[in-house]
């Protein structure tokens, strides 16, 4: 078996030969990124004996036309985490980096059986990945247009934000799209004020806040001297706000389709909607790659790290982030929306704070829950439905404790469970992602027929 280590560069890509037992059988070779260059790859392939394994990392986009070219031509490719290639790097001592030391590094990964290959996916989920990015991306750019207009509301007027709940509202873009300084604001007839302000809120405001807008504007500390500045940049930034949310608006419209043939049933897990249901189905992928619940975790970065040294125990164990950063965004929006909806979660997410929690981590918490509960949809192809709370709960000997009549009632007095053994660490615990209703049989009334209870 031959050795083929590809390191990827924006125009040109190094790669290095190696055999089983690590010596090199050709020169190294640099390719550029044109079909041109992936020819002339394909020839010296060719000349190799034996079979040959092609082994490139997933960063950056050129994998992607490089690896589906050698895939179209028949050539066996295989795409790692740049991770592994880092871990890799750092065996040495030597403080030296060049493109045909890195592609030597990517090949030795293949020849040691260590390179673990990543999951690439086919052409639908591409496109919807790139979709929902590039929705993302337009979302971000609306932030940042909205924080460059306070940002010039500050020099000018910094006491406009303040009277308005949402100085992005109707009534705000209005007024911003007549006046951006205090001094024009003042300089405004005071009936012609409130008269805009009562048609651009629909009559909910009226002139008792033209007279708060005009007595701020009139005590207001905003330099004068930006004031005509001030109104072509904030102009130019609504403009932008409304060509990117005409934009939102398309992509959303295109996502939405595509979730409606894709994944419906995704739609009913409380707190997926919308963009996050498009984002979690794309970030995701084919889930049945996943054999437990414990793989798509680790896959979203919410597995717990673990820090131990001789007899030091780490405590305050943070989550990775070694996973997909758009899909732990997603889940933690589904999460903050979810606790809203959905009782159990709400109650999970309270116990979480009584533990001591902070809110964040009790959120990022209900959020791998959430994604257990995705995660079952999406393999078992239905929807969501939660069970109805049990009547009894069945539990071993040794944990006998005072139940409830109504499981769901907080109110109810707990008493502590003992622990008949130390808890099992976090790579072990699929089940604990799962609730006590998400784990017990689905019950009629719901939404689709009654079915067998859903494992994990």
């Amino acid at each position: 078996m031959i050795f083929v280590g590809v390191d990827l560069g924006k125009r040109e890509h190094a790669v290095c030969f190696l055999d089983a037992d690590g010596r090199e059988v050709a020169r190294p070779l640099r390719v550029p990124h044109t079909g041109a260059g992936v020819r002339r790859l394909q020839e010296e392939l060719a000349r190799l004996p034996g079979p040959q394994r092609v082994v490139m990392e997933a960063s950056g986009a050129h994998w992607l036309g490089l690896g589906r070219r050698l895939r179209a031509d028949g050539w066996a490719v295989r795409v790692v985490n740049p991770l592994q290639t880092a871990g890799v790097r750092q065996v040495g001592i030597r403080k030296t980096k060049t493109d045909a030391k890195d592609a030597r590094v990517v090949a030795e990964l293949a020849r040691s059986g260590r390179a673990r290959p990543s999951s690439v996916p086919d052409d639908a989920v591409l496109e919807l990945r790139e979709l929902v990015r590039f929705r993302w991306h337009l979302a971000d750019q609306v932030g940042d247009a909205k924080r460059r207009v306070l940002g010039v509301l500050d020099k000018v007027f910094p006491e406009f934000a303040a009277q308005f709940s949402d100085p992005f509202g109707a009534t705000g873009r209005e007024l911003l799209g007549r006046c951006a300084g205090a001094g024009e604001f003042a300089a405004l007839e005071l009936g012609d004020l409130a008269a805009t302000i009562r048609r651009a809120s629909r009559h909910q405001l009226g002139r008792a806040k033209a007279e708060a807008v005009r007595a701020a504007a009139a005590d207001s500390l905003g330099v004068g001297c930006l004031e005509r500045v001030a109104r072509l940049e904030v102009r130019a930034l609504l403009a932008q706000l409304r060509l990117l949310e005409r934009q939102c608006a398309q992509v959303d419209a295109r996502l939405q389709r595509r979730l409606a043939r894709a994944a419906p049933h995704l739609l009913t897990v409380p707190g997926v909607r919308g963009v996050l249901a498009a984002t979690i189905l794309a970030e995701l992928g084919d889930v049945a790659r996943f054999g437990r619940v414990e793989e798509v975790v680790a896959f979203a970065g919410l597995d717990a790290s673990v820090f131990e040294s001789g007899d030091f125990r780490g405590t305050r164990q943070h989550i990775s982030k070694r996973g997909s950063p758009h899909l732990r965004r997603a889940l933690y929006l589904a999460a903050f929306k979810a606790v809203e909806t959905d009782p159990e979660l709400a109650a999970f997410f309270g116990r979480k704070q009584a533990e001591g929690k902070p809110y964040r981590v009790a959120l990022v918490a209900v959020s791998r829950k959430l994604l257990a509960r995705v995660y079952r949809v999406l393999r078992d192809g239905r929807p969501y439905r939660p069970a109805a709370p049990a009547a009894e709960t069945t539990l071993p000997d040794a944990e006998q404790v005072s139940r409830a009549s109504d499981p769901g009632d907080r109110s109810a007095p707990r008493h502590p469970r003992a622990r008949r053994r130390p808890s099992r660490p976090q790579s072990e615990r699929s089940e604990r992602a799962l609730t006590a209703k998400e784990r017990a049989p689905h019950s009629p009334g719901g939404v689709g027929p009654a079915r067998k209870p859903i494992t994990t």
